[in-house]
């Protein structure tokens, strides 16, 4: 049997008792989770990583309450479907949302598209009003290192690296000013579609400064890249909104996405691409010789 075919059956037997037959079945993502198009409208994400480190389903239902808030109020995001409950749904044992198909375009965005993007939830998190963790992918990483270690899947030196800059960078970023954020604000969650630029995958979300979200489109453009351009504008078309950009904050929030990133490599990519081993390469370089 594939693995995902009890997946596949988690979400479609959902949908049905809904009251909505799937006629067929798109993966259009197979990872940690898998995201099918059922119907010429319907998206199902299901949650298949039964071992990891987020398990039961109160994550799924910050990130139901945070997309619908934004949704109802204009923001640029995918809004969940409108025939089937928030949720988050629950069945076989797999954590399932549902959301509305949309047609993606091959164009890129322009980097002022972004910022001004990210910079409307922003606006619209601001008056998202129910509790969220503080820092938590931050502080969900240190506790990934345990893991990390338990498994040998990083030598001591590089766990220590990771945790030192985790550590640090919870202590700065705690002590200034907090709203609700994406949480994992990069263009593989946004995309560019016939609806316009719509960002999506709000699992993430928390409290946190607005610099993380920040850092978090930015950092390939920037420090990978080397592609100032682009991060300048996405950076330029934010402010533009009329919000400042403590750039303390966002040096030190580069930093966590770096950490952060490289934390869960060795999760998200069991088996990485060679590709895939030279950014966390760069990435541990890079963390090793960056300074607050």
């Amino acid at each position: 049997m594939p693995v995902t075919d009890l997946p596949i059956r988690a979400a479609t037997e959902t949908a049905i008792a809904y009251g909505i037959t799937p006629d067929r079945c798109e993966i259009l993502q197979d990872g940690n989770t898998l995201v099918l198009r059922l119907t010429e409208t319907l998206v199902a994400r299901v949650v298949q990583d039964r071992d990891g480190p987020r398990q039961g389903t109160a994550w799924f239902a910050r990130e139901n309450a945070v997309a619908q808030h934004l949704a109802r109020s204009g923001a640029p995001v995918i809004p969940m479907h409108p025939d089937i409950p928030p949720g988050p749904h629950e069945h076989l044992g797999y954590p399932i949302n549902f959301w509305r198909f949309v047609t993606r375009i091959d164009e890129e965005p322009a980097p002022e598209a972004v910022g001004r993007t990210l910079f409307h939830c922003h606006q619209v998190l601001n008056s998202f009003a129910e509790p969220l963790p503080q820092l938590a992918i931050i502080t969900e990483a240190m506790h990934l290192l345990e893991t990390l270690e338990r498994r040998g899947l990083f030598p001591k030196a590089t766990l220590e690296l990771l945790d030192c800059h985790l550590t640090d960078s919870v202590n700065i970023l705690a002590v200034l000013p907090h709203q609700p954020l994406h949480g994992d604000a990069h263009y593989g969650n946004l995309m560019n579609t016939t609806d316009g630029l719509l960002w999506t995958d709000w699992e993430d979300t928390f409290a946190g400064p607005l610099e993380w979200d920040l850092a978090s489109i930015i950092w390939n453009a920037r420090i990978l890249d080397e592609d100032h351009d682009t991060a300048d504008r996405i950076l330029e078309a934010y402010q533009a909104g009329g919000t400042r950009i403590d750039r303390k904050a966002l040096w030190q929030s580069m930093i966590a996405r770096a950490a952060v990133m490289s934390a869960w490599y060795p999760i998200l990519y069991p088996d990485p691409s060679p590709e895939r081993r030279e950014k966390l390469r760069f990435r541990l370089e890079w963390l090793e010789r960056a300074k607050f």
